[in-house]
């Protein structure tokens, strides 16, 4: 195995789902489970270290890396980290963690939000949807933590991956109350989970691209001592909450951005494309804008029935 540890979650049309280690160019297809979240959960029932676990479990199986990532075989990606059997009990949410201004006051915790479950996950070449009650749409280029819940309660990190922590910055900064709405969106992980990833100073690059021609890019930075809180701060602040340690749940957190199309004015239209790539994590995630139409002035709003 290479130094760095990284996982992929692919699924094919005739052979399903699959987990990978990532080896350079290649894809070592994973024999007893199917998903990340099994191999995990395996692990941590075993009380056995995730990373040689996976080194003996190798299929025999190999993929061409390069096609897989550009989407030109049968496999897709998925979600870096899900829970298979229930889309409900993979909680998604994020903090603000940004760099801190010299006139900014140190808040007591990272503030907080959420953006989901499992259902609003994507991973790399899937698209990310704008609503059409929304006011736009944008990325927010971050590294995640991915973890399970133990069966005593106690939260496991299984590593680290990068994320597009999407959302409707213009209906926030349109009104600070509607923050809780413009955070609520799809947003995407991966490709790849790397196993043993420090939130250290890490350096990146984002770019919006639209028809083939790259039309924004930024530099970016994240992690210890680039941001407000340490990932151990981070953490602590985000589990101590009962309700964040129910045994079997899956928690992807965003770890905290500063940067976006949106904070230097680019708007993000149908059909452009986001990549994002941090050093040491592995190859680009790609994502493409998708804004859906706007909603039938005759359709049925959406509310209760009586029953």
């Amino acid at each position: 195995m290479s130094e760095s540890t990284r996982l992929v979650q692919i699924i094919h049309p005739e052979h399903g789902r699959r987990v990978a280690l990532v080896n350079d160019r290649e894809l070592h297809l994973l024999s007893t489970y199917r998903t990340v979240y099994g191999f995990a959960l395996a692990a941590i029932e075993l009380e056995t270290n995730l990373r040689e676990f996976l080194s003996t479990d190798l299929s025999g199986v190999v993929l061409d890396y390069d096609e897989v990532h550009s989407l030109r075989s049968g496999w897709r990606f998925l979600p870096a980290l899900d829970h298979p059997q229930d889309l409900a009990r993979c909680l998604v949410s994020g903090c603000a963690n940004g760099v801190a201004s010299s006139t900014e006051s140190r808040p007591p915790a990272p503030p907080w939000f959420y953006k989901g479950n499992g259902q609003n996950l994507r991973g790399h070449g899937e698209a990310l949807t704008i609503p059409s009650y929304a006011m736009g749409g944008a990325e927010e280029a971050e590294l995640v933590g991915l973890y399970i819940i133990g069966t005593n309660g106690m939260p496991f990190r299984i590593g680290i991956t990068q994320g597009s922590e999407f959302a409707d910055p213009a209906m926030a900064a349109a009104d600070s109350r509607m923050l809780s709405h413009a955070k609520f969106r799809n947003c995407a992980i991966g490709p790849e989970l790397v196993l043993d990833a420090q939130f250290n100073d890490v350096h990146g690059t984002v770019a919006a691209e639209r028809d083939g021609q790259q039309i924004w890019s930024r530099e970016i930075t994240t992690g210890t001592p680039n941001t407000r809180f340490t990932l151990e701060e981070v953490e602590h602040h985000h589990f101590k909450y009962d309700s964040h340690r129910v045994p079997g749940d899956a928690h992807v957190h965003f770890l905290g951005g500063s940067l976006s199309t949106y904070t230097d004015g680019v708007t993000l239209q149908d059909g452009d494309e986001v990549a994002i790539q941090f050093a040491g994590f592995g190859r680009a995630l790609r994502n493409s804008i998708e804004r859906e139409q706007p909603d039938d002035p005759q359709s049925v709003p959406f509310a209760a029935r009586t029953l």
